[in-house]
């Protein structure tokens, strides 16, 4: 009975449910448990420690990592254990699988997991190296967010000026740029669909993740036009088209893009040499990319395209 009473007070918390069910799937760290689950470490830390000490997980150690997985459940609760595993692994979580889908991802562009720790070896830092290709420029991330993009991009613009709707994520892009000595970022409370920058004051325009956000996709679109120089760059990336309606409780408006509408509204902005390119896809992963560049035309050119396309 005190077995008993032990095992199911450890299952009638949701959050070791959902670690329980997401282990069942892959064995995962505490950094990678935490970024799923949205809760903060030293939480998930102590419902790691109690699930082990109920003996329901067990460490893993490779490479350096420490995983957790399920441990093997022996003694006279054994045949009761089976029977709940199989109900939890059961359980509907599907935004917990899609930021799963998501840590899965980021192992397999992380050399460190390729084939155990190659050191120097590392795709951020040669996405640093590439940017040493490109001339200075002035950059405006558009919903900047916490400011990793806009961090990023400073390391090669002249200026980055990064802007978001929310006085809480600008605050959090402040103190990272100030934590890595970035003094050529400007930040500026904005709306995308009516940004706070003047005409043609950029060479490039990113909108990274963000225009599912937007009510009206059209209007953000045409804001980032109206920013840009003539021959300036918008550089996209968000969602394809999918199916996942929890997403809306994120906060996400739409639910992603298909490609024909989405260069349908780059031209209607302005923009021409549209570019698309999809992002690939993994089995079980709802979510595909879509990577997407065009340039701002001068107005005659943008009224001739528009005169073809009538």
């Amino acid at each position: 009975m005190k077995e008993a009473t032990a095992l199911f007070r450890l299952l009638g918390d949701e959050a070791r449910l959902r670690i329980l069910r997401l282990l069942e799937r892959e064995r995962l760290n505490v950094s990678e448990l935490t970024s799923i689950l949205g809760i903060a470490q030293p939480g998930v830390s102590r419902h790691l420690r109690l699930l082990k000490e109920g003996g329901l997980v067990q460490e893993e150690r490779e490479r350096g990592w420490t995983y957790y997985a399920p441990a093997p459940v022996d003694g006279s609760l054994a045949r009761t254990w089976r029977g709940l595993r199989e109900q939890i692994r059961t359980l509907d979580g599907k935004g917990d699988d899609a930021r799963l889908q998501e840590i899965l991802r980021q192992r397999e562009e992380d050399f460190s997991h390729e084939r155990g720790l190659v050191p120097g070896k590392s795709w951020m830092a040669w996405a640093r190296a590439l940017g040493h290709l490109i001339p200075p420029l002035r950059v405006a991330d558009l919903g900047c967010g916490e400011g990793y993009l806009a961090l990023e991009a400073s390391r090669w613009a002249s200026k980055v000026i990064a802007v978001d709707v929310s006085d809480q994520a600008l605050a959090r892009a402040r103190s990272l740029a100030e934590s890595k000595g970035a003094r050529n970022i400007a930040y500026r409370k904005g709306d995308i669909e009516d940004l706070p920058l003047e005409d043609g004051s950029v060479d490039v325009a990113l909108l990274s993740q963000a225009l599912h956000h937007a009510k009206e996709p059209l209007r953000a679109v045409r804001e980032a036009s109206r920013i840009l120089t003539p021959g300036g760059t918008l550089l996209l990336l968000d969602l394809k088209a999918h199916r996942e309606e929890w997403v809306k409780k994120l906060g996400d408006r739409w639910l992603g893009f298909d490609e024909q509408s989405l260069r349908g509204m780059l031209r209607e902005a302005g923009l021409g040499d549209v570019r698309l390119e999809i992002g690939a896809r993994k089995r079980g992963d709802p979510f595909q990319v879509i990577v997407a560049s065009a340039n701002k035309e001068s107005p005659q050119r943008h009224k001739e395209h528009k005169d073809k396309t009538v």
